[in-house]
């Protein structure tokens, strides 16, 4: 499929490009729908095996596996590490906020689109189309050190939910 190696070709250019501007004195990004950089049936799942697809939050959005293994050293501070994982967000203008809770922020950060900056926070714009149409985004985790089991809170409208991605280590219950 298209997605997977539009990814891999995407996330490499991101970590070349990355920044590292801290996430805490970079909030906040509006991912713009220029961002997108592939379109996919949605719901997306990836994978055929049950460990690596991805997950359905709040009905709109992808999201990477509960684990993750590989972590990537970045010879960069004050973000050391990067696990490259892209996102998937449903077509139909619903505006999604994606935000490391504030206790995370001095261990993780977000990138996703094509900011090359680690943020804290990112609002993707509600992008038109039909709903059965994913839009993809190149992008993943910054941490400090691994390994971790990162919380994200995932917005969209009213509705909010909490997923947990460990990222070169399981989550525990």
């Amino acid at each position: 499929m298209r997605f997977t190696s539009a990814f891999l070709a995407v996330g490499f250019a991101v970590l070349a490009g990355m920044t590292v501007a801290s996430a805490s004195s970079a909030a906040g990004r509006i991912v713009s729908c220029s961002d997108i950089i592939d379109y996919t049936k949605f719901p997306y799942f990836g994978s055929n095996r049950p460990e690596n697809r991805y997950r359905q939050v709040l009905g709109v959005v992808a999201v990477p596996p509960a684990f993750m293994q590989q972590v990537v050293p970045t010879r960069q501070k004050p973000w050391t590490y990067w696990h490259k994982q892209g996102l998937v967000i449903r077509a139909g203008g619903e505006v999604v906020t994606v935000t490391v809770p504030k206790i995370w922020r001095g261990r993780a950060a977000i990138i996703w689109g094509n900011s090359g900056s680690a943020f804290s926070s990112l609002r993707f714009k509600g992008c038109g189309g039909s709903a059965n149409i994913g839009h993809a985004y190149a992008g993943g985790f910054l941490l400090r050190s691994p390994p971790a089991c990162i919380p994200l809170i995932f917005r969209a409208g009213k509705r909010s939910a909490t997923v947990r991605f460990g990222v070169g280590h399981r989550c525990h219950p």
